[in-house]
């Protein structure tokens, strides 16, 4: 049985009102596209920095970012559903929600699929079951569809820089190395013990990705992903194979990972072309 549905079940065990929802705080950006998306953004009473879409996201009420969030301000909202982050807000701050009382549901896909198995959980979780499932049937399709066209594509070696200083990656369990791997790419660091591990400079030229991207802060190209212009014993330096894609696009546990996912596949299709050209 798929773990966010295993989690949905016994969550619905322990709680007799979960399609009496009306007042729910959402603790990360990704929660809240989900709950838009399957109808029940009206019901979002708080949530975090960074909720900015759909566009009328910004108009709720902040009750902290993911990583620091205000307990008195949660209470004040008199919430009926909380909706956590599990690794982006952290078993304490999930564990002292639940001792002040309130309703928590912890919310963690790792995979493409499991992004769209919460749509359908989020439709259920808040008394909109049918668009739940209507949303999680499309964006499943279109998931397959991507899967079809790049289930026998040529291997392009690539290192996703989340971070400059310091130097930040993400391993093969983050749901990013499962777009990685949908599109044909081959993580460099796949194999790192940590989500989000630290790594060098060094480690980089010795594993020598073919493909850089770097995701920066905003939708406009980081400076800093041109530094590596400095290591041409980079096959990504060397031949300029430095890109860019917007991080809300990539770094949300939402629908809208597939259309970085589109992105990124452009990306690694324009490097096949350039290998196969010589």
């Amino acid at each position: 049985m798929n773990k966010i549905r295993l989690l949905i079940l016994i969550w619905i065990g322990a709680s007799t009102s979960v399609f009496a929802q009306e007042r729910i705080v959402s603790l990360a950006p990704h929660i809240t596209e989900l709950l838009y998306a399957v109808g029940a953004g009206e019901e979002i009473v708080g949530t975090v920095s960074y909720s900015d879409y759909p566009a009328e996201a910004e108009e709720i009420p902040r009750i902290g970012s993911y990583d620091r969030i205000s307990y008195e301000s949660i209470l004040a909202l008199q919430p009926t559903l909380v909706i956590a982050w599990q690794s982006g807000n952290g078993e304490d701050s999930i564990a002292r929600l639940e001792e002040l009382g309130l309703n928590v549901f912890s919310h963690e896909p790792r995979t493409l699929e499991e992004v769209g198995e919460s749509l359908r959980v989020f439709g259920e979780l808040t008394g909109h079951g049918e668009l739940g499932v209507q949303q999680s049937t499309a964006y499943l399709a279109r998931l397959e569809n991507f899967r079809e066209t790049y289930q026998n594509a040529e291997p392009v070696s690539l290192f996703y820089q989340l971070w400059n200083e310091p130097q930040m990656t993400v391993n093969g369990e983050h749901l990013i190395s499962d777009v990685i791997r949908l599109c044909g790419g081959e993580n460099i660091f796949d194999d790192a013990v940590t989500l989000i591990p630290r790594i060098s400079i060094e480690s980089v030229v010795r594993l020598n990705p073919e493909v850089i991207i770097a995701p920066g802060m905003a939708e406009e190209r980081p400076e800093w992903l041109d530094d590596w212009r400095e290591w041409p014993a980079i096959e990504a330096a060397e031949k300029n194979q430095l890109f860019s894609i917007n991080p809300d696009l990539m770094h949300r546990h939402s629908p809208r990972i597939l259309d970085g996912a589109e992105q990124m596949c452009e990306i690694l299709d324009g490097v096949r072309d350039q290998q196969s050209r010589g």
